[in-house]
């Protein structure tokens, strides 16, 4: 290895690698900023101009798209062609490249103007990774300031060389990088000119290994989204705990969607993907206690979301019980090392739950493919709804709506939401039959409470996803004890449900609006 260029926009690192290359007689050629870091560090470096006898024309925009620089790139050493070109035309080969591309995606989300995002759409950097790439076998390309010192300690173990397996790794990870930054642009081109665009790039990192899939056979692994602004696990630290599962993020991206939505101290208890437990209060060990007391048999090894620290008290409550993931905004020291004697617990700490709403899309793998929809995180505002019935809600009733309306959002369908005084006390879900949501509902809040009759639920709220397709749904919810219902209508048989609503003199509110989750 004879000659490297290196021209990065992320210096981190580049002066030290840079003076190793340097140190193993390694000729440096470089660009315009990189140049001179390179030079303040006290490293000799030859510029591109000098290389390519071309000056940078057009305000920097062009300064490496020179046949001279990519047949130094592309130029096969054992073909005699190439080799016979390159000596005739005087150009000189390039053996390693070390490139990283202008902040895209950095300035995307600063919020900066379209003229300054356009700006850093970089053409020459992907250009010469690519070239790079795609030569592998002669040309080392590297793309990451984390590559640096591995590339460098191999070098300087073989004597300035590098193997052909470290080889198509580089070329791997530089092709990725090239096609993350590729999707990124894309992104943002197509949401400004299409609704749904005609081509959809999504560009996925790796974030971390997972301990398993659904089950322990199956391997996983957590894939983020290039831009995305939040995701399941941004903001949060690991304080405790074994390594996460694919089922411990599906439940807790469930759980921080929930609770990103109430506002009031609040608990959200999730297994296998739906809440079996919320509860809101004055303190946080109020709302975990109404969200444990809704099945406190299904909370066992589930997922705890609290919105609030956990208090001393709430810390035993919580060591006595079987928690998989614990997720909290802040730990008081006694709290933590309460927590802390089992070994097993996941204690995540979640310093911004506020920021974990979002409005991105939602999408499903199918074979073949992907369903692409609009996400439903919007809550249906309360004016928007219609009081159907002859009997309206009172304030209490109303909150108490608004509370399980919120909850029956984030409940797989067909969903069926008891709730009352700012606790859920029946939920069904996941039923081909709303019947039977309804029916499991009933039978969890009874099985909790030990108690049959309409004492466990006297007094409460009803939600439905969907509108009820015949009265036989609300009859045995006002059976059981409610007292009030809401669900978006629509059914060709409303009629017939408000009339079973009017003779029992129970109030109902259509919101206009359906919510699956399938």
């Amino acid at each position: 290895m004879r000659r490297a260029l290196i021209s990065v926009s992320d210096k981190t690192g580049v002066a030290d690698f840079a003076a190793g290359l340097a140190n193993l007689g390694i000729e440096i050629v470089s660009t315009g900023g990189t140049a001179a870091a390179l030079r303040e560090a006290g490293i000799e470096v030859r510029s591109v101009e000098e290389l390519t006898g071309s000056p940078e024309i057009l305000g920097g925009r062009v300064k490496t798209l020179h046949p001279r620089l990519h047949g130094a790139l592309l130029a096969v050493r054992d073909d005699p062609d190439h080799a016979a070109t390159l000596e005739s035309e005087g150009i000189e080969p390039i053996d390693l490249v070390c490139v990283n591309l202008y902040p895209f995606e950095g300035v995307l989300a600063r919020g900066e103007p379209d003229d300054v995002v356009i700006e850093n759409i970089d053409v020459g950097g992907p250009t010469m990774i690519r070239a790079a790439a795609k030569n592998h076998q002669y040309v080392a390309v590297v793309v990451r300031p984390e590559s640096y010192d591995a590339v460098l300690a191999e070098l300087q173990e073989s004597r300035g060389s590098i193997s052909d397996e470290t080889r198509h790794w580089l070329a791997n990870e530089a092709f990725a990088i090239t096609a993350r930054y590729d999707a990124a642009i894309s992104s943002w081109f197509g949401a400004r000119y299409e609704v749904f665009p005609e081509h959809l790039s999504i560009g996925l990192e790796k974030f971390i290994d997972l301990s398993y899939g659904e089950n322990p056979h199956q391997k996983a692994a957590l894939y983020t989204e290039v831009g995305a602004k939040t995701h399941v696990l941004s903001r949060v630290s690991k304080l405790h705990g074994r390594d996460l599962s694919f089922n411990n993020l599906l439940d807790l991206d469930s759980a921080r969607a929930l609770l990103s939505e109430l506002d009031r101290p609040a608990c959200v208890i999730v297994k296998h993907n739906n809440p079996c437990g919320v509860g809101v209060a004055g303190e946080i060990s109020d709302a975990h206690r109404k969200a444990l007391e809704c099945d406190p048999l299904s909370a066992f090894g589930g997922v705890v979301a609290l919105n609030r620290e956990p208090t001393p008290e709430l810390a035993e409550r919580l060591h006595e019980a079987f928690v998989e993931v614990l997720i909290a905004p802040s730990y008081s020291e006694q709290g933590l090392q309460t927590l802390c004697q089992k070994e097993a617990i996941r204690i995540m700490e979640d310093a911004e739950p506020d920021a974990y709403a979002a409005a991105e899309r939602d999408a499903r793998r199918v074979r073949g493919g992907f369903l692409v929809q609009d996400s439903d995180r919007a809550p249906d505002p309360r004016e928007s709804m219609n009081v159907v019935t002859e009997a309206g809600p009172d304030d209490a009733q109303w909150e108490d709506l608004l509370f399980t309306w919120t909850v029956t959002r984030h409940v797989r369908s067909n969903a069926i939401v008891f709730a009352k005084d700012g606790g859920t006390v029946g939920i069904g879900a996941g039923q081909m039959s709303r019947v039977d949501s309804v029916r499991i509902a009933i039978e969890k809040a009874h099985a909790a409470r030990g108690e049959e009759g309409p004492g466990a639920l006297r007094g409460s709220a009803v939600g439905s996803d969907a509108f009820f397709p015949f009265p036989d749904g609300p009859q045995a919810a006002i059976d059981a004890g409610a007292t009030a219902l809401i669900q978006p209508g629509g059914s060709v048989r409303d009629q017939e449900v408000i009339d079973v609503c009017n003779a029992a003199g129970v109030a109902m509110v259509f919101t206009g609006r359906r919510h699956f989750r399938h």
